[in-house]
């Protein structure tokens, strides 16, 4: 059996709406479960981070679906990288991570008074939610 994860990234922000912090997500497609998350930069940094964060497993044997960005690309093993279109559907738990991120954790919401003013509150809301999301929701799907 093949490994699968979907990758994707959304961005939230610390103090003010200009101070962006992006959000680096990996998601198993059997298990629903978070298994990567890395908080930094959009880019190639930011990308190696997610990567870097993978456990040792996926990091060798997974398949990773992405949306085309070079970023990825760049990072990701050609031969175990996939480049899709969300009208694939690839990527739509990945993507709808992110919408229930955005729901559940009032610092994600795009007009809200609930927002972080240090870097290190809004890194633990967000491993706060995901173990609870992996702890709770996915077993469930």
């Amino acid at each position: 059996m093949e490994i699968e994860i979907e990758c994707d990234e959304t961005w939230s922000f610390v103090t003010n709406k200009n101070n962006k912090h992006w959000i680096w997500l990996a998601l198993d497609k059997s298990t629903k479960k978070n298994v990567g998350c890395y908080i930094g930069e959009r880019g190639k940094i930011g990308t190696q981070g997610l990567w870097s964060f993978l456990p040792p497993v996926y990091r060798q044997c997974t398949v990773c679906y992405t949306y085309f960005w070079s970023a990825y690309a760049k990072i990701f093993p050609g031969n175990r990288h996939k480049n899709v279109g969300k009208e694939t559907g690839l990527t739509n738990h990945v993507e709808r991570f992110n919408n229930t991120l955005r729901q559940r954790v009032s610092r994600f919401v795009r007009k809200t008074l609930s927002f972080s003013k240090k870097l290190e509150n809004h890194v633990v809301a967000i491993w706060n939610f995901i173990h609870h999301y992996n702890l709770t929701i996915a077993p469930t799907l």
